[in-house]
């Protein structure tokens, strides 16, 4: 088993572990931030398979979820907090052009997507679901540019659905 299976094997039983509630969407987020930052891998700046693009978009949803959730602090600087949003939106947009080379490299074989039923109003008709049927992989994205991918491959429908993990994806951290 290599560094980057490893690494999934990890954040699976962090999954488990946060579906049974042994622990919060904020401690799952904690642990995979520090599994994927202080791990002995990645990111790979040359995502040459699909694995090491899947690693890279763990990694930088990781770091974008947390920079987010710092900039959400009390009484923080103005400017500290725009750094920190600034820093979030930059990791998105990393981890979208890792959305995008995994789905290329599938050649969108197997790939479905739609919109995601959420509570956020501000998410609401940008958040969708890309789902690798058979690797059973769930990936998000409000990127205009994959959903245009996803459309123009034909593997976008045109709905709105409960999201295949929503109590994560609607729960707040």
């Amino acid at each position: 088993m290599n560094a980057i299976q490893k690494y999934f094997k990890y954040r699976q039983s962090l999954i488990d572990q946060y579906a049974k509630g042994d622990m919060t969407k904020r401690e799952y987020l904690q642990k995979n931030y520090e599994a994927v930052v202080y791990g002995d891998i990645g990111p790979f700046r040359n995502m040459d398979t699909v694995e090491k693009a899947l690693f890279n978009y763990q990694y930088y949803n990781a770091l974008a979820k947390e920079n987010k959730t710092i900039s959400t602090t009390r009484d923080m600087d103005y400017e500290l907090k725009r750094d920190y949003l600034e820093k979030s939106n930059y990791y998105y947009s990393r981890k979208d052009r890792a959305t995008l080379t995994a789905l290329r490299m599938l050649d969108f074989r197997g790939v479905v997507a739609y919109f995601v039923k959420v509570r956020s109003r501000f998410l609401k008709g940008k958040l969708f679901e890309i789902v690798i049927e058979e690797e059973n992989i769930i990936l998000h994205s409000t990127s205009p540019l994959i959903l245009s991918c996803l459309r123009e491959e034909g593997v976008f429908q045109e709905e709105s659905r409960k999201s295949l993990i929503d109590e994560y994806v609607n729960h707040r951290y």
